[in-house]
């Protein structure tokens, strides 16, 4: 693996840990309490730190092939969860959710950027980045 992928490769690890630790900064330091999609969405992205750590540490993409699934899940997952808080006909699916309503909306960042939205682009760009690194090492 060239140092450009290994690079790519630690994005993808550092990016998962960053969404990882901010979801903790959310629940633990500002007591926000998770609505159940924020739980899915948890449960798909903390295996992301072990399973690219391991890629990272090996040097090896393929080591990361749960990754790209749960990466991809949970891209849909946050992308339902945000559609939720921000389109009013899905709101009433959202008072559903269990104890804390998943319409919930504890930041809005410039208006838009919820933390399911947060936890989209985190997906996204792991899930792209993925798909980039196999691309490239089969054209090798």
């Amino acid at each position: 693996m060239d140092k450009k992928k290994e690079t790519l490769l630690f994005i993808v690890w550092a990016g998962s840990l960053i969404a990882t630790l901010g979801s903790l900064f959310y629940s633990e330091i500002m007591k926000f309490i998770p609505c159940e999609l924020c739980w899915y969405q948890r449960i798909l992205m903390y295996p992301l730190v072990v399973i690219y750590g391991y890629a990272v540490y090996k040097k090896d993409i393929r080591y990361a092939f749960p990754g790209l699934i749960l990466s991809g899940i949970g891209f849909l997952v946050s992308s339902y969860h945000y559609l939720i808080q921000k389109v009013p006909g899905l709101q009433e699916t959202g008072d559903a959710c269990g104890l804390i309503p998943c319409t919930t909306t504890y930041v809005n960042y410039l208006g838009f950027a919820s933390i399911p939205f947060q936890a989209l682009i985190a997906f996204l760009v792991i899930f792209i980045i993925h798909i980039y690194l196999i691309v490239q090492q089969r054209s090798v």
